[in-house]
């Protein structure tokens, strides 16, 4: 059985354009023709779209072309390396969230809990994370942290939010990740006027992690059953 481009993008509310796009970037595989010279679909093309369809939200674009590619090259462990390396990430981004939120919590109110409303030296700041100055300064230069000068001493004074930046990179750090990996972190945070707003802006977040996840459950399913496709005899 086989059917038009426009027949097996019609479903999906594509164009017969946007199907033969795809087989000409290998999305698909390759139609035979009739002797006229028009393409002829069949439902392992049916297959290979809904699979993709279905990588795109799951692993983003670039990925989801990468991974169909590699599949209709035969290339089937290649492929699925590329949906391990999707998966991690997840995983990565959960245990980032974590880190944050537990940092986050040690700066609620409570005994020891909440920042000091006056500006901070180093020192003090370092003996309340278990840390020495220099590590403090490290951070300083690697854009993490941007603590004022007293105009007087010219000594190092950390405002509140200051504080809070380095209690965040302390519990990151101890998370295992790298400076140049919480710069970004960081950066989204400071962005946040409050902490209602920067923990709303993590449950959001969470929320897109969510609706990845789901994602990726289902294009899991659907590279599935178009990898046994591949494995059936046409």
């Amino acid at each position: 059985m086989s059917v038009r481009p426009v027949d097996l993008a019609r479903p999906h509310g594509l164009s017969g354009q946007a199907v033969r796009n795809y087989e000409a970037a290998g999305v698909l595989p390759p139609a035979e023709r009739t002797a006229s010279g028009y393409r002829r679909y069949t439902p392992r093309h049916a297959a290979a779209l809904r699979a993709f369809l279905a990588l795109v939200p799951a692993h983003g674009h670039a990925s989801a072309r990468e991974i169909m590619t590699l599949v209709n090259a035969d290339r089937a462990v290649e492929a699925l390396t590329v949906v391990d390396h999707g998966h991690a990430e997840l995983l990565t981004d959960r245990h980032t969230l974590d880190a944050i939120e537990l940092a986050l919590r040690e700066l609620a109110p409570g005994p020891g809990g909440r920042p000091p409303p006056h500006p901070t030296t180093i020192g003090a700041l370092a003996h309340r994370l278990g840390l020495r100055p220099a590590t403090l300064r490290r951070w300083e230069r690697a854009g993490l942290l941007r603590p004022a000068r007293d105009p007087a001493t010219g000594y190092r004074v950390y405002a509140p939010g200051d504080v809070r930046d380095a209690h965040l990179v302390h519990q990151l750090r101890r998370s295992g990740y790298l400076l140049p990996q919480i710069a970004p972190l960081l950066a989204e945070l400071r962005d946040a006027p409050s902490a209602a707003s920067a923990a709303a802006a993590i449950a959001e977040r969470r929320d897109r992690l969510h609706f990845r996840a789901l994602a990726m459950l289902r294009a899991s399913a659907e590279l599935g059953r178009y990898l046994e496709d591949r494995a059936t005899p046409a």
